[in-house]
């Protein structure tokens, strides 16, 4: 099937909000190339579990494409409308299927040598799209904050070898009441500047109580959607023939209920889902689930306030060990655990500092229960370090 052969009875598999937004748009999705358009209904057909950020991105990408004159989207679209697509990529449900379709769509690009060709037709068009309605003003500066370190009781490792250069150094900073002081700065703000999906605390290990101000999600509380996941994914490694490809089938295939996700936030069930069945090691690693929830709630959510915090990681053992730790506890590696989350810690900022705002954001690392802290804010110097004694509240302070 082309494009061209759209009617709004191919969209009635679609979630409602979803539905109702390509019936609206039918015209629009028909003009589109067969090289352009799959990859747009990827997004669209799940509008329902997206979070507003994506909503908003979303939304301005049709308003744009339906704003150009005849010439203009022609010219637009013109790089898209100009590969060379296999006859077999026609015959597969891209409208109901079309992360398939993207699949198969990358691997025949790279195998005709027209991925340079697409990939920079693909950025052009965001960099229009993206021009033509700047996003709106941020409530607040954004505000990152990492607490590393839990369990640790002295190290020799050096922290904050990454992060350091790009703030200050406090050495002396007294924690009065620890990661408490933290939450109740990230609800503070959430109370003050109020929206969706605006303000997110992320625990590797069991989340303190956030009074429901803000956006939660922990490794302890995943519990038994990753018990559910790490037997699936024992079974697979455990055949006589591991297919990689199958392997990833099977994940993205997994809905919420069957994971034990149906109650509840449906957006945000679907997207501790994907943490679990899209990110590398998420499933056994509690500091890789933090980093990783970090990077995709900046990228997706685009929180105005990120609080996360790291807890120790099971010790790396051979796969089929590490996938049974839902049947038996498991040996921990604070130290290691340490050095995960100095990085994921330096990850995060930088992910931060992709968004809009970056030039006012502000981010504090913390050496959980300890002395030592970076703080990187508009007014403190780079690459400066102070020993006087400072509470881990008026540090907070200084940048929230």
């Amino acid at each position: 099937m082309l494009p061209d052969q759209l009617t709004p009875a191919h969209f009635d598999r679609y979630p409602a909000e979803a539905r109702q937004l390509a019936t609206r748009q039918i015209a629009l999705l028909r003009r589109l190339p067969l090289a352009f358009l799959p990859l747009l209904l990827r997004e669209l057909i799940v509008y329902d579990w997206k979070f507003p950020a994506e909503r908003a991105d979303l939304d301005r990408q049709f308003t744009y494409l339906g704003s150009l004159a005849a010439g203009q989207f022609q010219a637009t679209l013109a790089a898209f409308a100009h590969l060379q697509l296999a006859p077999a990529l026609e015959q597969i449900d891209w409208v109901n299927t079309p992360a398939v379709f993207s699949e198969q769509l990358s691997a025949h690009l790279w195998a005709t040598h027209q991925i340079d060709a697409f990939r920079a037709a693909a950025v052009d068009y965001v960099r229009k799209a993206t021009a033509s309605a700047p996003d709106p003003a941020l409530p607040t500066h954004r505000l990152g904050i990492a607490a590393i370190g839990q369990g640790v009781a002295s190290t020799d490792y050096r922290l904050f070898r990454k992060l350091g250069p790009q703030g200050a150094l406090f050495t002396q900073v007294k924690p009065g009441r620890g990661v408490a002081v933290l939450l109740d700065a990230a609800r503070a703000r959430a109370e003050a500047h109020p929206a969706p999906y605006a303000h997110w605390y992320i625990d590797g290990g069991a989340a303190l109580p956030a009074a429901g101000a803000l956006t939660e999600i922990s490794y302890a509380a995943l519990s038994g959607p990753r018990a559910t996941l790490q037997s699936r994914m024992q079974k697979t490694y455990e055949a006589p023939v591991f297919d990689p490809e199958a392997f990833r089938t099977m994940l993205a295939q997994i809905k919420p209920e069957e994971a034990g996700l149906a109650s509840g936030d449906q957006v945000l069930n679907r997207f501790q889902l994907s943490l679990l069945t899209e990110g590398s090691g998420t499933q056994v690693f509690s500091t890789t689930f933090v980093q990783w929830a970090a990077r995709e709630a900046l990228r997706r959510a685009q929180p105005v306030t990120l609080v996360t915090r790291y807890a120790p990681r099971q010790r790396e053992k051979q796969m089929n060990e590490l996938l049974a730790e839902h049947q038996h506890p498991p040996e921990l590696d604070p130290q290691g655990s340490l050095i995960d989350a100095d990085m994921g810690a330096y990850y995060t900022w930088l992910n931060q500092q992709r968004l809009q705002g970056d030039d006012q954001s502000a981010f504090l690392a913390w050496f959980e229960d300890h002395g030592e802290a970076v703080a990187i804010a508009p007014g403190i110097e780079h690459g400066q370090r102070s020993d006087a004694p400072i509470e881990l509240a008026d540090l907070v302070a200084r940048i929230a």
